[in-house]
């Protein structure tokens, strides 16, 4: 069972988190929601769509213009605080790497700390030990905050899983040591970071040993460069790569699904467990009259 704020998650209940980024200079939305009323229109929306998890970010993953510790805070903590006050049950993630960020969304709210650059601030996991929050643990290879991979490489004979899983796995379990629920926290692969195009097809082919671990497992899919770069799109036409990719890592066992795009996720997922046989049809007439 999963368990973050006041929810609790089967395991094999898919889970989907919505992106709200609070940045003028997203890769993806380019700062449609950078100020508070469109970010607050598309958190009542993606609830709205399906939606368990809302993911509050205050710097966007890629290079760009230096985001200091205190505009990160300023950026997320009121908001994430005011969507706290009005969708009480929702589970509410702060996307950072620093811990005094952390820290100032617990306080205000949060639940969730998704760290998408692997443990690279050790004192992340000891505030959401202090708070009771949930954690992300992410292979990034690596790499430092807001860095793109250059000539990565993973020479091991189990290639870029074996590293995935040895990182992954030691970051889960030093959070343990440290004092984090167990039932909080979720491994993820990190699509993207510290990889190649080819290492992140490889990770989402070989999603399944990551499954098998035990931990949920979160992917961050929507509209990445590796499903760009595979079928030559940009980023405004990356939807249908991103939707069966998602589809593939539902089937492989996959529970958390950050995204831009609720509603057709949404879809995707039920779908799949549906034919997976964990959720009944919404509606069966054909062939019964």
């Amino acid at each position: 069972m999963l368990r973050l704020g006041a929810r609790e998650f089967r395991k094999d209940q898919p889970v989907i988190m919505a992106i709200v980024n609070r940045t003028p200079d997203s890769f993806y939305d380019r700062g449609a929601t950078f100020r508070d009323e469109p970010a607050l229109d598309r958190v009542e929306q993606a609830i709205a769509e399906g939606a368990a998890v809302i993911d509050v970010g205050g710097v966007k993953a890629g290079p760009g213009e230096e985001v200091s510790t205190a505009e990160e805070v300023r950026r997320t903590a009121g908001f994430i605080a005011e969507v706290r006050r009005r969708y009480p049950s929702v589970v509410i993630s702060v996307d950072t790497w620093r811990h005094e960020v952390a820290e100032a969304a617990c306080e205000a709210g949060a639940d969730l700390l998704n760290d998408a650059w692997g443990g690279v601030d050790p004192r992340l996991a000891e505030v959401a030990a202090r708070h009771g929050a949930g954690l992300v643990c992410t292979h990034a290879g690596g790499a430092r905050p807001r860095t793109r991979p250059h000539r990565v490489r993973y020479d091991g004979p189990g290639g870029v899983m074996e590293d995935i899983l040895r990182v992954t796995l030691g970051l889960a379990e030093r959070a343990v040591s440290l004092g984090v629920r167990p039932d909080g926290i979720m491994i993820d692969p990190g699509h993207d970071f510290g990889k190649n195009t080819r290492h992140s097809l490889e990770a989402t082919r070989r999603l399944g040993e990551m499954a098998e671990t035990g931990w949920p497992v979160l992917v961050s899919l929507s509209n990445k460069d590796f499903v760009g770069e595979t079928l030559d799109r940009p980023v405004k036409e990356r939807l249908l790569g991103t939707l069966a990719t998602t589809a593939v890592s539902a089937w492989l066992g996959a529970q958390v699904y950050r995204v831009h795009e609720v509603a057709e996720t949404r879809q995707v997922l039920d779908m799949v467990a549906s034919i997976a046989g964990h959720r009944p049809p919404a509606a069966t007439r054909r062939g019964l009259a």
